[in-house]
């Protein structure tokens, strides 16, 4: 399978964020990744449902959502009523998530879980069968353009693992601090999709940048 590119929009200009969907919907790019923080869950306030809407009317890709937030149980549906095609929850602002995983089912989204770059990969042992994809933390969750964790690069080749003895079919997504340095390094390591954010939207060639990160 081919590696799977999902620009994060936490990085565009918002003043012309209909011109960024635009570039991305002419691009490459596979999926768009949308950043949902809280300031409760991770340190910051980014975007919600208003902004969700508004990238859905003219987004031609799937959205994809990571919440970052607490207690998204309470949020998941309408999300999904806003255009989200794939939703992510994070294990460690779920107490019960299994349930979490079957609301998100039930509503016709992909299902994925996102773990923090603390959380041990075991931790999903009881899940990964029923997810669609993990969305694997490489720096901390709550600001963009941060460093790259290398210890990364070991979980990936034990989520892996994980997955081929669970003969789960769930996708391995990396997010943050992917660049062109790491890109190739994530993909032969196991991972199938990869999220860019600051990397893309400060390029001055967005599209041809995606267009190299999609060869490699």
């Amino acid at each position: 399978m081919k590696s799977i590119l999902a620009p994060s929009i936490l990085a565009a200009d918002f003043a012309n964020l209909e011109r960024e969907i635009t570039m991305l919907n002419e691009s490459e790019a596979d999926w768009i990744h949308v950043d949902v923080m809280d300031g409760v869950f991770v340190p910051n306030i980014s975007m919600g449902l208003p902004v969700l809407e508004a990238v859905k009317r003219h987004a031609k890709k799937p959205l994809d959502v990571h919440l970052m937030i607490v207690n998204p149980e309470k949020f998941v549906e309408a999300f999904r009523r806003a255009g989200a095609d794939i939703l992510s929850v994070h294990l460690e602002a779920c107490p019960h998530l299994h349930r979490n995983i079957q609301q998100i089912k039930s509503l016709g989204a992909k299902a994925g879980v996102a773990i923090n770059p603390h959380t041990p990969v075991i931790d999903l042992e009881n899940v990964i069968q029923n997810i669609d994809l993990v969305c694997m933390m490489s720096v901390n969750p709550g600001f963009g353009a941060q460093k790259f964790i290398e210890n990364t690069y070991q979980k990936i080749r034990d989520l892996k693992e994980l997955i081929l003895a669970k003969k789960s079919s769930a996708l391995i997504e990396i997010d943050g601090g992917v660049n062109e340095a790491n890109a190739r390094l994530l993909l032969e390591g196991g991972a199938d999709v990869l999220v860019a954010g600051n990397l893309i939207f400060s390029s001055s060639d967005p599209k041809e940048l995606i267009q190299r990160l999609k060869r490699l």
